[in-house]
Formats: structure tokens, sequence, C-alpha cells
């Protein structure tokens, strides 16, 4: 994880297989045994290389490291396939878990924020990226004209 302090800039890594070497090895083993009854029921290479190739795409976040960065405009991840970028404008609220933090761009819960979210994972660093959302989510007019309960 790297913070720049001047800059207000946040980024660190993410690499599942690494951070649970025990679950790592068990969703290894079942992608492989998938393969091999493709393989096997088929009696083709292609189908097995077909089976091989959508398993592994099927699970990239999980084999493959996850690049997050945090600046004072907006919020990039990085993927071996994409780059996504936002701006923090299109936020609007943040729930964190145990394993990361999801920026929603709604006010309230509701079922599509898992759609047209973001979705960070934690490294490590839960506490630093709670707090640079928090202060970086835009709140709505309805936000700040509510009243404080006294």
């Amino acid at each position: 994880m790297h913070r720049d302090e001047i800059n207000h800039l946040m980024k660190w890594s993410c690499h599942p297989v690494k951070r649970k070497p025990l679950l790592s090895l068990g969703v290894t083993l079942l992608v492989l045994l998938i393969i091999a009854l493709v393989y096997n029921t088929t009696q083709s290479l292609w189908f097995g290389l077909l089976a091989f190739v959508v398993m592994y795409l099927s699970l990239a976040k999980f084999y493959l490291p996850t690049h997050y960065q945090l600046s004072d405009k907006n919020v990039t991840i990085k993927t071996t396939t994409q780059t996504i970028q936002k701006n923090w404008k299109e936020f609007r609220s943040a729930y964190p878990d145990k394993n990361g933090i999801l920026l929603s761009p709604f006010t309230e819960p509701t079922r599509l924020e898992n759609f047209r979210g973001l979705y960070l994972m934690f490294n490590n660093n839960r506490d630093d990226v709670v707090s640079f959302v928090n202060s970086h989510i835009d709140k709505t007019p309805d936000d700040s004209n509510s009243e404080e309960i006294s």
C-alpha cells in the first residue's frame, strides 16, 4: 500500500490467491477436476481447453491481481483486462464490509448498486480506505440540508 499525503493519493493491490493459500489450492483442484471431467466425458481436447478458458476467465479476479488508486478526483481500478475510472461525484454512499467497500451511486440501499457501484477490496488497509472514501463521497443536497438530532 502506498499513500501520498501531499497529492492525496492512495494506491494498493489485492491478490486473493496469495492471501488465502489453502482456499487457492482447493479452488485450483476443483477447476482441474472439472476440466478433467469435461475432457473425460467428451473425449475432446478442444472441449477440455474450452473448459479451462471458461473456468480461468470466470475466476480471473481471484487468480490475478487488481490494482486500486484513489485520488482527490477519481477512483481507478486496474485489472489484467480492463481499467475502470470513475469520478467521486458519481458516488453518493459507501458500505464497508469485512473484505472491502462498495461505492454506490445511490443515496439509499438498492438492489441495483451491485451492478452500478464499484467494490474496492481491502488489503490490510481497511481503516485507511474507509477514511479516504468517506472524505471524498459527495453528499447529496438532501443530506446537507437534513436537520441534526440533538
